[in-house]
């Protein structure tokens, strides 16, 4: 028996490891949600917008194994922002000081705006691509509908950045902006985190350490198809990706790869476990959080993932409101100018920040 020690230790360890990076057995969140907005796949607009995603998604990855490559995705994002033009908003250009270099980024304002009730944005795009420009047709359309002045941030990007550089961002902004509005220093009265996909994982992630800092809290916080579980361990990830025709492309082959090379292989790439609450929310402790609103597809990779964070939160104790829709692409909400249900989702963020003093 002894002869095998040499060979069981190991092994053993490795175990022990792999199962201390998986974090938390999450599927006992695995409740029966239904979808609150059922949606016709066979619509004009929703055959108009896989087309587009088909086209500006799908094509630009066939060829590369790892997905589209990160300039091209780059180029692409911010040309969603360049192309468009906005009506009655004005975008001011904004920079936050920190302790590693200035955060820059914009105020997204009209005249209605209320200085004093302000939104950090935190866009989306897989911590890799995206910015404050190519998130306007989202904070745009938020400035309109809810007559809030939103400050939509450039976090430090990834790869040519560690992750925890873009968390950190996040914090420095949403320190800065309980003391900083549109029109200069002065006290918030009512603030809301809000970000898509990685935005949303990084909003989750801030109004946690927030709370845990003894910062004042948000008043609200909306998480549009957030990223909250690094370990890729909900059902949907890969269920649904035959029907997520935008974060199919993006990350190219990465599902094919077992789940235990994922976890060592992001414990090397982020230099923390995948299950650390900093870098996965739903691992931390989601008592007494914001108001929150999770919005999310049920069409899309990370369905699960707001379904799960919303039945942990709850029995927590935290008041989390999650909507779904059938048939919609990943952050659908951007989408304004081809999907009404784009529409019909901001107008229940609207309502909802309404009912909280917005």
């Amino acid at each position: 028996m002894f002869y095998l020690l040499p060979i069981a230790v190991p092994f053993a360890a490795l175990y022990a490891a792999t199962k201390y990076l998986k974090g938390e057995n999450l599927s006992k969140y695995d409740e029966g949600i239904p979808v609150t907005f059922d949606c016709d796949p066979n619509s004009a607009s929703i055959k108009e917008m896989n087309a587009y995603l088909h086209e500006n998604f799908e094509k630009p990855a066939e060829g590369h194994k790892g997905g589209e490559p990160i300039a091209a995705k780059r180029k692409r994002f911010e040309k969603g922002g360049l192309v468009r033009d906005f009506p009655n908003t004005k975008f001011t250009p904004v920079s936050i000081a920190s302790d590693w270099g200035d955060i820059d980024g914009e105020w997204v304002t009209t005249a209605k705006s209320d200085p004093d009730k302000r939104i950090l944005y935190i866009h989306g795009g897989a911590f890799t691509v995206g910015s404050c420009i190519s998130h306007r047709p989202l904070t745009s359309r938020l400035a309109n509908m809810t007559g809030a002045s939103i400050c939509a941030i450039n976090y430090r990007l990834m790869p040519e950045n560690k992750r925890m550089a873009g968390v950190e961002d996040c914090r420095t902004s949403y320190k800065w902006i309980l003391e900083n509005g549109p029109d200069g220093p002065f006290s918030v009265k009512k603030l809301c985190v809000a970000g898509d996909s990685a935005g949303g994982n990084l909003t989750l992630s801030t109004i946690q350490w927030a709370r845990d800092n003894g910062l004042r809290p948000a008043d609200a916080a909306i998480p549009l198809s957030p990223a909250v579980d690094g370990t890729y361990s909900s059902p949907s990830i890969r269920e649904n990706v035959s029907t997520d025709h935008m974060l199919r492309p993006l990350i190219g082959n990465l599902l094919d790869v077992p789940n235990t090379f994922l976890l060592w292989g992001s414990l090397k790439q982020l230099g923390m476990s995948p299950s650390s609450p900093t870098l996965s929310p739903i691992f931390g402790k989601l008592n007494d959080l914001p108001p929150t609103l999770i919005q999310a597809s049920s069409a899309e990779i990370l369905y699960d993932d707001a379904r799960r964070y919303t039945a942990k939160a709850r029995k927590a104790g935290s008041e989390v409101k999650l909507q779904t829709w059938s048939h919609m692409p990943h952050v659908w909400q951007i989408f304004d100018n081809i999907l009404p249900e784009a529409d019909d989702a901001l107008k229940e963020i609207a309502k909802f920040l309404k009912g909280h003093g917005f």
